[in-house]
């Protein structure tokens, strides 16, 4: 059983990230259980069943992710190496460009390609409804997806997202 129990702290990572700290907590339940001498193995198996369905889940977005392509006349896709670096090496960028530089449509395919949005939803703000709608729009016409499949968007009280969103525009 104990090693059961590691094969489930090993493929916690594999999981979806809204999924990671309760099953971290159901796995650590189910150690103090074990560790005070308590039946154990029914909290294991609904574990398991959960943490499995939950590294399905990322496995199926994985495999679902849109073919990610670039305008190469944009300002920030001349040097999207760059900002990709810095983005995978830093809890916070901040990148600056012209208008019409690419920022809102291109920052977040940039940070598809480097496999965030499979654990969870890339968040991209808009100050504007108008803004966020339109943004959500060319964005997902560039990845070839309709729309609140691949991108979403959510404004007041309209939400175009479904669980298989890797871009939320707001």
């Amino acid at each position: 059983m104990p090693n059961e129990l590691q094969q489930l702290w090993e493929s916690l990572p594999q999981a979806m990230a809204s999924d990671r700290g309760r099953l971290r907590g159901a796995l650590q339940g189910v150690q103090r259980l074990q560790r005070d001498g308590k039946p154990f193995d029914r909290s294991l198996q609904r574990v398991q069943a959960d943490l499995e369905r939950s590294v399905q889940q990322r496995a199926e977005r994985l495999q679902r992710l849109p073919e990610i392509s670039y305008d190469d006349t944009l300002p920030v896709v001349q040097r999207k190496d760059e900002i990709a670096t810095a983005i995978r090496d830093h809890q916070v960028v901040v990148v600056c460009g012209e208008t019409g530089s690419g920022k809102s449509t291109q920052l977040p395919k940039i940070c598809l390609e480097l496999g965030r949005g499979i654990d969870g939803i890339i968040g991209h703000t808009q100050p504007r409804r108008l803004a966020a709608r339109s943004v959500a729009t060319r964005v997902a016409e560039e990845l070839k997806t309709p729309l609140g499949q691949g991108v979403g968007f959510k404004i007041r009280f309209t939400d175009v997202t479904t669980p298989n969103t890797y871009i939320k525009v707001m």
